[in-house]
């Protein structure tokens, strides 16, 4: 039986017709391909009992609510990580705000109120160091006592490494932030990008001889930060000009020390080689491919305009000598 893509927001919009599942917990942040294999265990669990496999996720991450602008940087955006899910083949993602009584819940309370009465979960997958609840007494232990109690079953996440390493999301940040893109690529099954809508901006960018597309993040922190070669796309697959579907260009992503001062954003500017059209609007995948530079602050405007004209030059360059396969004459 195909099952429609769901995304549930909490648990007081959950229905009688979500009970009977397989499931998993976790953060999913960059769905890599650890992830895609819990994921793929899952839905084969799903299919052997014959009810939908869900993904529960939660916004915002319970670190970030704890930690705030202190918590790791985000792969994600939340409406990537939803698509990524589904993608990956999940049938449903139920999202759970972690708010004050979310953290306050009982280990117990936890089980009984979001995967038994809730859920009523027929089988769980998840990792056997797993914590949960507001004193951490949660584990998985726990989870099968309840379980023998009231009828489901739990299983182990499929662990999976790669060059001798366990895949995790803090692996990926770590590959992000030395500019290792091709680990980080084998890491996630794809390029790193982010995607994200283009707003409006200062139009400094055109003043400085680089007009810019402005991608604002959405979150603290950024996992990259510094000057960029990127491909870039429509996420609607559509062409972003005649005969063009994906363009090279030059990217910034940071706080734009030099104009912006303290206590700015992160905010993704893109500069798109040899086009002259209007994005806004449209909602760009910027696929990040190799790293130019950390972001600085320079003396002067005239000083970033020489900088952003380097930049072009080496972006252009290495576009040169690293064509893609398809590409290659």
């Amino acid at each position: 039986m195909v099952q429609e893509r769901e995304l549930i927001r909490g648990l007081h919009n959950l229905r009688p017709r979500h009970r009977g599942c397989v499931a998993t917990i976790g953060s999913f942040d960059g769905v890599h391909r650890g992830h895609q294999a819990i994921i793929a265990q899952v839905r084969e669990r799903a299919r052997e009992r014959g009810v939908p496999s869900v993904a529960i996720i939660f916004e915002p991450q319970p670190h970030e609510y704890f930690s705030g602008e202190k918590a790791p940087a985000r792969l994600m955006r939340f409406k990537e990580k939803v698509l990524a899910l589904f993608e990956a083949g999940v049938d449903r993602v139920l999202c759970l705000q972690f708010n004050e009584h979310l953290r306050t819940l009982g280990a117990e309370d936890f089980i009984r109120q979001v995967l038994v009465d809730g859920l009523d979960i027929r089988h769980l997958v998840v990792g056997d160091d797993f914590r949960f609840g507001c004193d951490r007494s949660g584990d998985y232990q726990l989870l099968q006592k309840i379980g023998r109690e009231v009828g489901y079953t739990v299983e182990d996440t499929a662990t999976l490494e790669i060059r001798g390493e366990r895949v995790s999301s803090t692996r990926i940040r770590r590959a992000l932030e030395n500019g290792d893109f091709e680990l980080a690529e084998i890491l996630l099954g794809q390029p790193y990008q982010i995607t994200g809508r283009v707003a409006p901006g200062r139009a400094l960018g055109r003043q400085l001889g680089a007009p810019t597309a402005n991608v604002r993040l959405h979150r603290y922190r950024s996992p990259l930060v510094g000057v960029y070669t990127v491909r870039v796309r429509a996420t609607d697959a559509g062409e972003l000009a005649p005969g063009r579907v994906e363009i090279d260009g030059v990217a910034n992503v940071g706080f734009r020390p030099t104009v912006e001062g303290e206590g700015a954003q992160p905010l993704l500017e893109v500069n798109l080689f040899d086009f002259s059209g209007d994005l806004y609007g449209r909602e760009l995948a910027v696929e990040f491919c190799h790293k130019l530079r950390d972001e600085e602050k320079f003396a002067s405007l005239d000083q970033l305009k020489a900088q952003i004209a380097q930049d072009i030059r080496d972006a252009r360059t290495w576009f040169e000598q690293n064509p893609r396969p398809s590409d290659r004459h």
